[in-house]
């Protein structure tokens, strides 16, 4: 008998991972596309839609304005390592987790991933959701 090597199939926990990383991947291009036609759509032309209207808006803190005053490269690093603690956290946990709680991990990275990237060239992100408070 023969030694015969074949290349091993991808296991099913290195799918499910590339699987998420994938699906935060296009979450963010996604996301990136809309705060891209926000603003070229947005400025001066809000849309009303009730409790939630599309209204062009640029955030240099994060969540609701917080640390606005920040330097830009400190709210930028402290976002990379975020964004880094949940990639790390999806790529641990997408073997042995549910599906639910991957897919919400994935959603998380792709957000954060796609302000990381709008955040990058001008230190603010974009923002096009509004609630009125």
């Amino acid at each position: 008998m023969t030694a015969h090597t074949t290349a091993a199939a991808p296991s099913g926990a290195l799918k499910r991972r590339t699987g998420l990383l994938a699906l935060a991947a296009a979450l963010a291009g996604t996301d990136l596309g809309i705060k891209a036609w926000a603003e070229r759509a947005l400025p001066g032309s809000p849309v009303e839609g009730g409790p939630l209207d599309l209204e062009l808006a640029f955030n240099s803190g994060v969540a609701f304005s917080f640390a606005a005053d920040a330097p830009a490269w400190t709210v930028i690093a402290v976002t990379a390592l975020i964004t880094a603690a949940v990639a790390v956290m999806l790529w641990r946990t997408a073997a042995t987790s549910r599906r639910p709680s991957g897919i919400a991990l994935a959603a998380v990275l792709g957000g954060a991933l796609a302000n990381l990237i709008d955040r990058a060239p001008g230190g603010r992100v974009t923002d096009y959701l509004h609630t009125g408070w």
